[in-house]
């Protein structure tokens, strides 16, 4: 059973950064997609970015392109999104996820969940 553990959420001003840190154990990470959703209050769970085994087939909300950036460590089986220009529709529960198979927005398509981490950027 693969078990993701998220690190790095917070408190930030608009503008700010923010770097999340996923951490897989339990599984062969360098087999998986990983992605992150994120839940804002009120709002549905939407994919936020996801990135393939290899790194080469990367995928990003429109709302996010340009400001997020996805990427993985197979070495240390742990993946990454690096958050600059935070606005505070921003603010949310981001969860890390796992599947078997290329990077897609459907969320029934994820097998494998952490616990989520808050991210709340202040006006």
């Amino acid at each position: 059973q693969v078990q993701l553990v998220e690190s790095g959420g917070g408190l930030v001003q608009a503008g700010g950064s923010l770097r999340l840190s996923c951490a897989a154990s339990g599984g062969t990470f360098s087999g998986y997609t990983m992605g992150w959703f994120r839940q804002a209050p009120g709002k549905e769970r939407e994919l936020t970015a996801a990135i393939n085994w290899s790194g080469n087939i990367i995928y990003y909300a429109d709302s996010v392109k340009g400001r997020f950036t996805i990427s993985r460590d197979n070495t240390k089986n742990t993946v990454y999104l690096q958050m600059n220009s935070l606005k505070p529709e921003d603010t949310a529960v981001y969860y890390c996820t796992a599947r078997n198979g290329l990077p897609i927005r459907n969320i029934r398509e994820y097998d494998h969940w952490g616990q989520g981490t808050q991210v709340t950027v202040s006006s």
